[in-house]
């Protein structure tokens, strides 16, 4: 079954989806950053537009769409600016093709800060958009935790069934064991600094095994930022100066409210996981090589990703139930001459 990607950044959506048997066929980012990385990884070439040029017909029939909208408006974290921001209007246009192309399903992936008291409205009238468009729509706060992923992350996941369907999706149940920082990399060797000015550091035996220098701001060391080897990371965020500390570090010392300090004689080994350890975290195997001259770029890449683990959860679910319905044959062959669904088999 054929999908289509947009937003894809590194891919940990698409490699999620792909683990479970989905083909991905189209793919969409304009960040130049990620995109040698997508292309090495998954094999296929990365649209380089905005999403506001991509035309439905540039889009092959697929049964799918997936993707992350840009989330720095929505995030508490960020400018909070929602559909006021450039990049909270993307959301709209990622609808908008959505609607034009009547895949299947889609996926949608952002922030918890999209559903707070600001912008729960806005949020609710896309929910209703995409129900006036043909698609009965869930949504869930997820905690990756409760998915394989050894952090604190969590997501808002909006999975929409065409409505033809007849089908509601149900988010898959979460497994009770949480994965420690321990099973995640305590098998990793020391990692490496990178190069001057923060540039990649050339002479690595485990590839983006390296940790970005530099000091600490005033607003980093506000709060402890270690988590202890049988915890779970901090979430994973797109920003290197912003990456966990290294578990080995005792927690950090309270001072005043606002105030940490590292632990005195300790001071060596408060170091920032490294790309790899972060890119571990988030689920992603050995053998996903990030590509990058900045080491910045290699946290954004596996910062703004969605993790691996949580990624293949719910592409497992929606297999199963497009599988399902295909064998009790009230759905079948998904055309772009009529984009309805007639008696048959899947294409794919």
């Amino acid at each position: 079954m054929k999908i289509a990607s947009f937003f894809s950044g590194a891919g940990g959506l698409d490699l999620g989806f792909t683990r479970v048997g989905f083909e991905l066929v189209f793919a969409n980012d304009n960040w130049n950053g990620c995109w040698e990385t997508f292309e090495r990884n998954h094999g296929i070439k990365i649209d380089k537009r905005s999403i506001i040029n991509i035309k439905p017909d540039d889009i092959p029939d697929v049964v799918g769409f997936v993707g992350g909208p840009p989330c720095q408006s929505w995030s508490l974290a960020g400018s909070m600016k929602g559909i006021n921001d450039p990049r909270g209007k993307l959301f709209w246009d990622y609808v908008g093709l959505i609607e034009k192309k009547q895949p299947l399903f889609f996926l949608a992936e952002n922030v918890p800060g999209i559903l707070s008291p600001k912008h729960k409205p806005e949020f609710m009238k896309i929910i209703k958009r995409f129900w006036d468009i043909g698609y009965v729509v869930s949504f869930m706060l997820m905690d990756a935790r409760y998915y394989g992923v050894p952090q604190e992350r969590k997501r808002v996941i909006i999975v929409g069934y065409n409505k033809k369907l007849r089908k509601r999706f149900e988010f898959p149940k979460g497994r009770g064991k949480w994965v420690t920082l321990r099973e995640a990399i305590g098998d990793l060797p020391e990692a490496k600094p990178a190069s001057e000015k923060n540039k990649a550091n050339g002479k690595l035996k485990v590839p983006n095994h390296e940790y970005m220098n530099g000091g600490f701001s005033t607003i980093y060391m506000s709060r402890n930022r270690v988590k202890g080897w049988d915890e779970q990371s901090f979430t994973i965020q797109a920003g290197g100066r912003h990456a966990p500390i290294h578990p080995q570090a005792p927690k950090m010392k309270f001072i005043a409210m606002n105030k940490r300090e590292f632990v005195k004689g300790e001071e060596h080994l408060y170091k920032r996981l490294s790309v790899r350890e972060c890119a571990r975290i988030q689920s992603f195997p050995d053998d996903f090589i990030f590509y990058y001259n900045d080491v910045a770029d290699g946290y954004k890449m596996v910062g703004n990703a969605v993790p691996v683990n949580l990624a293949e959860a719910i592409a497992r679910k929606i297999m199963e139930d497009l599988k399902g319905i295909g064998k009790k044959k009230e759905v079948a062959t998904w055309t772009s001459s009529t984009r309805k669904l007639e008696a048959g088999s899947w294409a794919r």
